[in-house]
């Protein structure tokens, strides 16, 4: 005789019993509802989403390009003489004025010359002056009939001979102390001092190149324009600089359009003004430029109504399907963000009706009640 408290062999797992059902009927119930919602919309029940029309806007359409600061004016310092550097005066970066000593080479073989020329023109000078007071002495005597024509004549070619002598002694000395004047290396213009690549000691010739000094108070950038986009340029035309980081430093226009391609870049070089100072803007720095080629309207959409799907942007539209108002996907072609909307590039036209409310619920064709804000 069984005993009665045995229970049949299904009653003995009550909870995972329980547990398989229930899963199996929350599917059943799950997928029942999803077909009963699909049936709900396509029976004509539909969804509501907020719409808003598509208007113009003013667009500025431009093109970055990277571009190149470079001084109107830029000086090669090079020296006229021969030697030893043995002052420098500046560094690299330096502002300097028109004048400014940069650097010294060493100057004691010219001026052991000038002191032999001033040496020189002494002798010279002492001669000229004897022959000035014996010229004067002659022409008494031969005015008192002491001594005869031939001697005064002598006299005064004497002296004739020593003031030339003497006035080219003056000459040569001058020529030789503006000699000294090479031995420095000044700055030609108000400018910055670009590299050093000489040091204190070296040995320097005329084809020796010592520093640049660029004028600061007049740059340009220069761009590179492609080939496609060269019919489009023109003189004043505005251009936006901006610095790696994406900070606006001037806004300026295209002052020079060169004739001819670069056969190199097989680009056309644009040249615009810009009169940053030189704490922000140098010769040689690399920036960006954005040249605006039109500001010309454009329709605008809501940052909130654009999707994003496998590396292509939609936005959904309210279209007429049989009678009623269901939602399109749009492919669509966008530019950059202004506030919270995004100028159109391509797919869309004035006046249509975005949906901008609900679109992670929405796929083509599914019913819609545009809610107008």
């Amino acid at each position: 005789m069984k005993s009665a408290t045995t229970k049949h062999p299904m009653l003995r797992w009550p909870a995972l019993g329980f547990g398989i059902a229930g899963a199996v009927m929350l599917s059943l119930f799950a997928s029942g509802c999803h077909k009963s919602a699909a049936a709900t919309n396509a029976g004509g029940h539909a969804f509501p989403v907020a719409v808003a029309p598509v208007t113009l806007a003013p667009v500025a359409q431009g093109d970055t390009y990277v571009s190149t600061i470079k001084s109107r004016r830029s000086a090669s310092m090079q020296p006229q003489v021969d030697g030893n550097i043995t002052r420098i005066q500046v560094k690299s970066g330096d502002i300097v004025k028109s004048g400014a000593l940069l650097m010294q080479i060493d100057p004691q073989k010219q001026l052991a010359t000038v002191q032999q020329q001033e040496a020189i023109e002494r002798q010279m000078l002492a001669t000229y002056q004897f022959n000035q007071v014996e010229v004067e002495r002659q022409r008494k005597l031969f005015a008192a009939g002491v001594t005869s024509r031939d001697s005064l004549d002598q006299a005064e070619q004497a002296f004739a001979n020593s003031k030339a002598a003497y006035e080219s002694a003056v000459a040569q000395t001058a020529t030789q102390r503006e000699q000294l004047k090479y031995y420095e290396i000044r700055a030609p213009f108000d400018g910055t001092v670009g590299d050093i690549p000489v040091h204190i000691g070296d040995y320097v010739s005329s084809t020796t190149l010592l520093t640049t000094v660029d004028e600061i108070a007049q740059l340009e950038a220069y761009i590179y324009v492609p080939a496609d986009k060269a019919p489009q340029l023109k003189p004043g035309l505005p251009v936006k600089i901006y610095d790696n980081a994406g900070n606006l430093l001037e806004t300026t226009s295209i002052s020079f359009i060169s004739p001819e391609m670069d056969p190199n870049l097989q680009g056309v070089l644009v040249k615009v003004e810009v009169h940053r100072t030189p704490e922000i803007l140098r010769n040689a720095q690399m920036v960006k430029a954005n040249i605006q080629w039109s500001n010309a309207p454009l329709p605008m959409v809501p940052v909130l109504a654009v999707t994003r799907i496998g590396g292509q942007t939609f936005v959904f539209t309210v279209a007429q399907q049989n009678g009623m108002s269901v939602s399109h996907q749009t492919l669509v072609e966008l530019g950059d963000t202004i506030g919270n909307a995004y100028p159109v590039l391509k797919g869309l036209n004035p006046g249509d009706q975005v949906i901008v409310s609900g679109i992670q619920f929405l796929a083509e064709g599914v019913p819609v009640q545009p809610i107008h804000p």
